[in-house]
Parts: structure tokens; C-alpha cells; sequence
């Protein structure tokens, strides 16, 4: 409900009706754009709207026609949200693609201690599921149709989607396996998030296939800021037996790793090859174009808007449905072929 300009006064459809003189259902009926009222009525009824200046509440038409057309989306909160490329594109996919089909997007930052409001909420997107499952338990047990991004979910029933991390970063690792290299580093991002976990796991799994034994000090760990990064390509950069090759979880640390060879005098792809994830814009216009893996973020982030919007008007339970997205390895001038010399 909202106050008419002037006197403070809240006017509800109560006083629409008793000034109209019609029921309140009929008021009901017209606000929310039935057919099945009568022109004079609705005529009469227009009328006292516009004189009151009224705005009929939100939250009371959602109660009226049974549906919301209000989504979440929830994002779990780290530092740095705002300049992350990977949030920045999933809000402009998910809000592009929500304003095409008039769907107000709501965006929540939350923690795990956090309880959701969810009133007058129609659906929710989870981008990613780090250490709020409960969130999401709590809106499967309401009934409230809900999608998880950037996570497969195996153990529950909602529908995900998710980037194939995994295959992601095994196929970076065979790249530069068949550049030559063996000896190949790993910076991760924070393994907290499946993403950086898995793209861990695809880097053993290509090391382990090509039979190059796994070793722990060219694996440093980060939670993918840009500080952590710089600490971790010295640490690697400063070994006895340094890597000839490293793997980064997102390009902006791996541009991070870039600058530090670059202070400590070592040429990109000369003394040292570099593949990032994300396919950042910004990964082009460094000293070197960046090779790194193109992930489909904005593809993942407006199917699952387009599967929330089915399961949110579908008159029966919507199929579960658990998709993968492939990624692609994107070759730029990072990377060069090792000599036997350095092999």
C-alpha cells in the first residue's frame, strides 16, 4: 500500500471500494485486470483510483492471483563481489534476460548464517552453493521453485546448472603437456567453491593420464584474490626446480602472475608459459594476450532464468534437470612450445 500525496493517509481497496460503491472483490478484480467486471464498475472504479492516487500494493496482488513475478537471486558474499567478472556477468545475464520476460529481479548477498526472506518471492536462483545449502534445503522444503548456477547439485532434487570445471582444466593441462612441459604449477582459487576444486581435480587427472607425477610444491592455494596470487607466483617462481608452465583458476590472478614475471625480469611465453579460466576481456590487453579457458556465463546464467521461469508457471512438479555446460580453451600468445633444452 502507498500514501496519497498531501495529509498522510494510507489508502487501502477498502476505502476504493466503500467510495466506488462496489465490493471489494470487485475492486480486487479490477486492480488485478479481470475481465469479468463490468465496464461501468470498472469505470467508476478507475476513477476513485486515480483521484486517491492509488497504488495498489505489491505484495497484495501476489496474494490475489496465487504467483510472484519477483526472482532471487542469491549470491553468496565474498570480498571483492563487485569487481569480480564472474558475478558482474551473471547479473548482467540473469537481469537482461529477466527484464525481456518482466520478471523483477532481486539481488540478495548473503553468508551462510543469513535466513532468507522469501515472502512475495516467485523463484530463486543460487549462484553457487558455499556453505548456505541450508538456504537452499529451506526454500525446497517451502515448495519455492529454485535453480541452482556454477554448482551440480547430485543430492537434492533441483534442477542446476553447471560449467564442466573439470574438463575445463584438464584440457588446459594436455595443452601445455603437448607444448612439452612437465613441469606444470597450479594456482587454485578458493576450494571452498566447487569451481576451484574441480578445476584442482582436473589438473591431476591430466597430469596422472599423461603419467608426469603429481608434485605438491607446484600446487599453491589461494581464496583467488589478486594479493593471494602475487604471493603464489613468487613462492613458484622462487623454487630451485621452477615450473616451466602455470595454471591459474581465473585470469585475474593469472594476469597477477603475469606482472610478477615480469618485475622478477622472466618473459611470457620465453621463460614462462600461462593459461588462466574465465575469458576476461582484460586478459587481452596485458603485455601478452592471455591463453585461458572461456567459460559460458552469461549462456548459464540466462538458462537458468529461462528454466526458473518454466518451473514457476508450470501447473505440475517441472522436471528435475541437471546440465553441464563445455568449456573451451582459448589460445592466445601465453603459451609456447618448450624446447628439448628445458624439457
Amino acid at each position: 500500500m502507498r500514501k496519497r500525496k498531501g495529509p498522510s493517509k494510507t489508502i487501502s481497496i477498502t476505502d476504493i471500494a466503500r467510495l466506488a460503491k462496489v465490493s471489494i472483490s470487485t475492486v480486487s478484480r479490477v486492480i488485478n485486470k479481470s475481465p469479468s467486471v463490468k465496464e461501468k464498475s470498472r469505470k467508476r472504479i478507475q476513477e476513485v483510483i486515480e483521484e486517491l492516487n492509488f497504488q495498489p500494493s505489491i505484495f497484495a496482488q501476489r496474494l490475489a492471483t496465487g504467483k510472484s513475478n519477483v526472482i532471487a537471486l542469491v549470491i553468496p558474499r565474498y570480498e571483492g563481489i563487485f569487481y569480480s567478472f564472474y558475478a558482474l556477468e551473471l547479473i548482467r545475464g540473469i537481469g537482461t534476460l529477466a527484464a525481456a520476460l518482466k520478471l523483477d529481479l532481486l539481488l540478495h548477498l548473503t553468508d551462510s548464517r543469513s535466513n532468507l526472506n522469501l515472502r512475495g518471492i516467485g523463484g530463486v536462483i543460487f549462484a553457487d552453493v558455499i556453505a548456505n545449502r541450508k538456504q537452499l534445503e529451506d526454500a525446497l522444503s517451502l515448495g519455492l521453485p529454485s535453480i541452482v548456477i556454477n554448482n551440480y547439485v547430485e543430492d537434492l532434487p533441483v534442477s542446476c546448472i553447471a560449467i564442466d570445471n573439470r574438463s575445463g582444466a584438464e584440457s588446459v593441462v594436455d595443452y601445455l603437456i603437448g607444448l612439452g612441459h612437465k613441469k606444470i604449477a597450479h594456482i587454485t582459487g578458493d576450494l571452498i567453491t566447487q569451481g576451484a576444486e574441480l578445476r584442482l581435480e582436473g589438473y591431476k587427472r591430466a597430469l596422472a593420464k599423461n603419467k608426469i607425477p603429481l608434485r605438491q610444491d607446484y600446487i599453491e592455494k589461494t581464496d583467488y584474490s589478486r594479493g593471494q596470487a602475487r604471493q603464489a607466483a613468487q613462492n613458484l617462481i622462487n623454487l630451485e626446480d621452477r615450473p616451466t608452465a602455470i595454471f591459474v583458476a581465473s585470469d585475474s590472478m593469472a594476469l597477477e602472475v603475469m606482472s610478477v614475471a615480469n618485475e622478477r625480469n622472466l618473459k611470457i611465453p620465453g621463460d614462462l608459459s600461462l593459461v588462466g579460466f574465465d575469458d576476461n576481456p582484460s586478459g587481452l590487453y596485458g603485455p601478452v594476450a592471455l591463453t585461458t579457458v572461456r567459460q559460458p556465463l552469461v549462456k548459464m546464467a540466462q538458462d537458468s532464468v529461462k528454466e526458473l521461469n518454466v518451473i514457476m508457471n508450470v501447473n505440475k512438479k517441472a522436471p528435475v534437470k541437471k546440465i553441464f555446460l563445455p568449456t573451451e580453451l582459448v589460445i592466445r600468445e601465453s603459451c609456447q612450445h618448450l624446447g628439448s633444452s628445458k624439457g
